[in-house]
């Protein structure tokens, strides 16, 4: 059985979004549960991917943490199918169905791997603008643009929350168990900043979830395509629009998360991928 370390969301070792990938061998189901969490353990990244090929367009992926399985992973997803173009098991221009917990999702491969979000979700929270300044800005003093904060989903719910400059995004200094409760209270992963910078990208991005244990993500799809929405609802941008946003900057790996907004109003967000390393898992899977 082969497996991947794949960087998500970038063209380069080392930036991104860290995953694993497991390709099943054909003709094989999924191994246990423990089996497959034992080796996203062993892996050691948040989550692995385990993907099973069910015809030439259909496939099945399990997502692993090393404690434990989760609904759907963005990054790794991105990860999976972007390697499998790169080993030739994709062509270009293929356009995919990935079965998963959270639901059938449509994937097109190329240079760029694009795959389907939930529609946008509003929610009706309210949020304490004042309070979430303060939680985010630690000792810095900065400046906030009047558009507002709002909470959005699409597929997880995240605060967007914007900041007047990319430097003024730079010195956030989130109190981190204040963010945890915040976000506990309004029931949201938590903070998506964003800047708007005219600098080629769409928006300078940093996202932070202590609630769940990550303290700043390096690249998130989810939270992108709800910028994507928020901006669209501001009117900044058109229908059919696609959007460049930077990310991971603060942790010195950079990444670059692509969104797109379909004809259809279906929203997309992916970006490419590099594999780091691979290699042949040994152990017994039965």
């Amino acid at each position: 059985m082969q497996f991947f370390i794949v960087d998500a969301f970038t063209d380069q070792p080392f930036c991104g979004n860290p995953a694993g990938v497991v390709l099943l061998d054909n003709g094989t189901d999924f191994p246990s549960d423990e089996w497959m969490r034992l080796v996203a353990a062993e892996l050691r990244y948040s989550e692995t991917a385990f993907v099973r090929r069910d015809a030439p367009d259909a496939f099945t992926t399990r997502y692993f943490t090393p404690k434990g399985e989760v609904d759907l992973c963005g990054h790794a997803t991105i990860a999976a199918f972007g390697t499998m173009r790169q080993v030739g098991l994709l062509a270009d221009g293929a356009i995919c169905h990935n079965h998963t917990l959270a639901g059938t999702l449509e994937v097109s491969v190329g240079g760029i791997v694009l795959m389907q979000m939930a529609q946008p979700v509003m929610s009706d929270a309210q949020v304490d603008v004042g309070r979430l300044h303060r939680i985010m800005a630690g000792d810095a003093a900065l400046q906030w643009p009047e558009w507002p904060v709002e909470i959005v989903s699409t597929g997880l719910p995240d605060i967007i929350m914007p900041v007047g400059s990319p430097g003024a995004l730079h010195r956030l200094a989130p109190d981190m168990d204040a963010l945890s409760a915040l976000s506990g209270e309004l029931g949201v992963i938590g903070v998506h900043a964003f800047a708007i910078a005219g600098d080629g990208y769409t928006a300078h991005v940093r996202n932070f979830a202590p609630l769940y244990g990550v303290p700043e993500e390096s690249a998130t799809g989810t939270a992108n395509a709800a910028l994507t929405h928020y901006l669209q609802r501001r009117g900044l941008l058109a229908p059919g629009s696609s959007c460049r946003f930077l990310q991971g900057e603060a942790m010195q790996r950079p990444s670059v998360v692509q969104t797109s907004i379909a004809d259809d109003g279906r929203f997309f967000a992916g970006g490419q991928c590099h594999i780091l390393a691979r290699g042949t898992i040994f152990a017994s899977s039965k």
